[in-house]
């Protein structure tokens, strides 16, 4: 009996908790509909090479963009978390911006779009579909048992306005290999956030990620991520790259006025950008968006600001690496 009453019970929440998560992300946001229907219209529009790197774990396909001639290239990521969607938005700004510049040949705030000629900017706008999905209140691509499933990672809570996680629970951006072993997360089960999986490169989209670093090569790695305006660009790298490294941070983050992280000697890891420094000893940076928010995704207006700080910082860097990096 008690059986009967608590799936009774489970099943009107199921019921109703997308409804109630649609109340709750009332609030304007960018949408996975909306930014596969922009691709579609910048691919024509500016006839740019579209890439597919693989599926996320419900099967939405994960997109690269290539801008630029250059042999050589720089990997710009987006939306590692559901909550981080406006790191979508910035990256997708970025792109029209800069095409339509490229193929004017015209500058962004002096800075010259020909070095696309040289280094192309390869951007992964949105890693994390289904995260981004959950976290808007779209349950539609999910089944009454993944529902209930989600829900628990939830921790029983219809506030989906927080959820970092992909579809299976696991935190993309504690996935990579370097650190991953030492990190400690103090959660052990999957959830709307921190939990790092039962190994590294276990969530189908930070391995396809993995995969098309490798198979592209990059000499420059920026991940978009938000919130707290501030750039990472530290994790053991060796002493003869530190001066170059924090070089290229340090103009970045002139450029965009954010904060400038400490070295941590003893910094976690699992990250992207901690992966790629060890593994390829090129220079990579975590980029934090929008001022502080507390477990949700920053308000869409704060998009303009982001925007002036940011648009001319991957060209900046470009030229840059253009100078400094083999």
């Amino acid at each position: 009996m008690k059986y009967f009453i608590v799936c009774i019970a489970g099943s009107l929440i199921l019921t109703s908790f997308p409804i109630q998560a649609a109340i709750k992300t009332l609030n304007p946001v960018y949408s996975v509909q909306q930014f596969e229907k922009e691709l579609t219209d910048l691919e024509q529009r500016y006839k740019l090479d579209l890439i597919s790197i693989g599926q996320s774990e419900k099967g939405k396909a994960i997109w690269a963009v290539k801008l630029g001639k250059g042999k050589k290239n720089i990997l710009i990521s987006g939306s590692h978390h559901g909550r981080e969607w406006l790191s979508t938005l910035l990256i997708m700004k970025i792109i029209k911006a800069y095409a339509e510049a490229y193929e004017s040949k015209l500058n962004i705030d002096g800075y010259s779009t020909s070095i696309l000629d040289e280094i192309s900017l390869i951007f992964v706008p949105l890693l994390n579909p289904d995260g981004v999905q959950i976290q808007q209140g779209d349950f539609s691509a999910f089944n009454l048992q993944e529902k209930w499933a989600l829900f628990g990672m939830n921790n029983f809570s219809t506030n989906w306005s927080r959820w970092k996680a992909n579809a299976r629970g696991v935190d993309l951006n504690r996935q990579y290999p370097a650190g991953w072993s030492e990190l400690d997360t103090n959660t052990q089960a999957p959830n709307y956030q921190f939990y790092k999986g039962k190994k590294p490169l276990q969530a189908s989209e930070s391995k396809a990620l993995v995969l098309f670093t490798k198979q592209i090569n990059p000499i420059l790695a920026v991940s978009y991520h938000t919130s707290g305006r501030e750039i990472f660009w530290y994790y053991h790298n060796k002493p003869e790259n530190i001066l170059r490294d924090y070089s290229l941070a340090k103009k970045t983050a002139i450029l965009t006025g954010y904060n400038l992280s400490i070295p941590e000697k003893h910094a976690n890891g699992s990250g992207y950008t901690d992966w790629f420094i060890t593994e390829y000893e090129r220079p990579a940076m975590t980029i934090e968006l929008s001022y502080l928010v507390d477990e949700t995704s920053p308000p869409i207006e704060v998009i303009h600001e982001e925007w002036n700080r940011n648009r001319a910082v991957l060209l900046m860097l470009a030229a840059e690496v253009c100078k400094t990096v083999e």
